[in-house]
């Protein structure tokens, strides 16, 4: 959290979804940091009567150690928690078009399907999550647009 003029601000996310692909993984330019992309479907709390749920497609960025985990243990079809915070951003493309870019950067993943024979290095995210207190969820990594690899 920071602190402006007085008042507070903050920003977290906190996600449940399920993998649409598996995980694309770049290297920065300026430091060749590792970045791992990925989209998460999340189901909308209520559907219309008659009407299937619908799904939120939300694009995730991971960076670094936590980049390189959800890169080799992530998988299409997984169901995986996310914590992290929103980010806009823009770009002009090779036709001078400005794109923007809405995305989550992820600061926390877990798995949260079932646990299954093979899943290793992290708990469910209901027990993780469960047991972390919300003072707890912050990270030290600061990015700049710099830093992305596209």
């Amino acid at each position: 959290m920071s602190k402006t003029k007085g008042m507070i601000n903050m920003n977290k996310v906190i996600l449940m979804g399920r993998l649409t692909r598996d995980p694309e993984v770049r290297y920065t330019q300026t430091n060749n940091t590792l970045v791992a992309s990925f989209s998460l479907a999340v189901n909308r709390r209520f559907a219309r009567q008659g009407e299937e749920r619908q799904a939120d497609f939300i694009n995730i960025v991971a960076w670094s150690k936590l980049g390189e985990f959800c890169s080799k243990y992530f998988k299409k079809g997984q169901q995986v928690g996310v914590i992290g915070r929103i980010q806009t951003r823009t770009w002009d493309d090779d036709q001078g078009v400005k794109h923007y870019i809405t995305e989550v950067v992820a600061e926390e993943a877990y798995f949260a399907d079932s646990k299954r024979e093979g899943d290793m290095g992290a708990g469910t995210f209901e027990n993780t999550f469960g047991n972390t207190m919300p003072g707890d969820m912050g990270s030290d990594f600061e990015t700049s647009s710099d830093d992305l690899p596209f």
